[in-house]
């Protein structure tokens, strides 16, 4: 397949480095140090046994025009950079292109054919302008999650900690062929991709760890083991994720996965620094809309009471808010 990767951190540069070796036309949509790195020694890929693999044949532009039309599109940016991507991602879609979108939390197209009460309904918090939904058709989109762990440790390297699962699905639950084949191209790349009936539910698995250990974890500093082994903490975690699975049950989500055992599943991740601390501590945009506005948001629209989510989202705010204003003092610094 002709596939383009838009972004190529620590999750996008993994997949197109993965698809690549195993013979896929890929090129990395990128910018900056990555992408000179890339054009000039190829994607690095550091396996969690040390072996290392060079994706020497992947191509890396940042002209969407000249990469031109693809089979299949990655969207690899984090769900708060889709909107920056928006106007120019039209050269990458021809008539049939599919999209995948691999971005923490509740995605823009939640409501695109969920058959439900709220169908159509534009969420806010991760759309706020309309752009997302105007220029990524949710017609084009397969949903996907992202189970595994990596980390951009140098422009265009990539190590890889754990996991290789991406979960795939229609957003009417149908199994269609171009599902099916991205599936098969992601096996085929070593990764597990199951075709779901239902990529909703398995998005509020994840994200029920994510809107609760992330924020905590940022505030805090701390990890995954220490929030679940701390009483007061674990005690929290479990409050914003009963909250939220009160809002997810009124959308005809059900979990698989009990609360409790989520819980220690986290725990047994063990020192492990969540995605929104290790981006406290870069100094980087924080996730916040995504992974707890948008629950907030969704919450509104059921009518559902989140006490406990709101009081970490304004705390996780003022944090991002405070950040943001430092960034711009710094860079005014530099200026001067």
């Amino acid at each position: 397949m002709k596939i383009a990767i838009v972004g190529a951190g620590a999750i996008g540069g993994y997949v197109g480095a993965k698809l690549s070796l195993a013979g896929e036309d890929v090129t990395f949509i990128v910018r900056g140090a990555n992408l000179e790195a890339i054009r000039r020694n190829g994607m690095k890929l550091i396996m969690e046994d040390g072996s290392e693999h060079v994706a020497d044949k992947a191509k890396a532009t940042d002209n969407y025009r000249l990469a031109g039309p693809q089979d299949l599109v990655v969207l690899a940016l984090k769900a708060h950079q889709l909107e920056s991507v928006a106007d120019e991602l039209h050269h990458l879609l021809g008539p049939e292109t599919a999209i995948v979108t691999m971005q923490n939390g509740i995605p823009y197209w939640y409501f695109h054919k969920n058959g439900g009460a709220l169908e159509g309904s534009h969420l806010k918090m991760v759309d706020p302008t309309g752009k997302i939904s105007e220029k990524i058709p949710a017609s084009r989109v397969i949903g996907c999650v992202v189970y595994p762990a990596s980390e951009l440790v140098a422009p265009g390297v990539v190590r890889h900690f754990e996991g290789e699962r991406f979960p795939l699905g229609e957003l009417d639950g149908s199994h269609s062929e171009r599902v099916l084949r991205i599936s098969e191209c992601f096996v085929n790349a070593g990764f597990k991709a199951p075709v779901l009936d239902d990529i909703r539910s398995e998005i509020w698995l994840k994200l029920w760890g994510n809107l609760s250990f992330n924020p905590i974890s940022a505030l805090t500093h701390s990890t995954l083991v220490d929030i679940c082994q701390f009483p007061l903490s674990r005690e929290l975690a479990a409050a914003l994720m009963t909250e939220a699975q009160t809002i997810a049950n009124k959308l005809g989500i059900s979990f698989r996965v009990p609360l409790d055992k989520r819980i220690a599943g986290a725990e047994k991740i063990g020192k492990h620094k969540t995605s929104m601390l290790k981006d406290v501590e870069a100094g980087r945009a924080l996730e916040i809309d995504a992974l707890v506005g948008s629950v907030i948001e969704l919450a509104r629209l059921t009518h559902t009471p989140t006490p406990q989510l709101d009081t970490v989202y304004a705390l996780v705010k003022l944090l991002g808010k405070t950040f943001e204003e430092e960034r711009g003092q710094v860079q005014l610094q530099r200026v001067a």
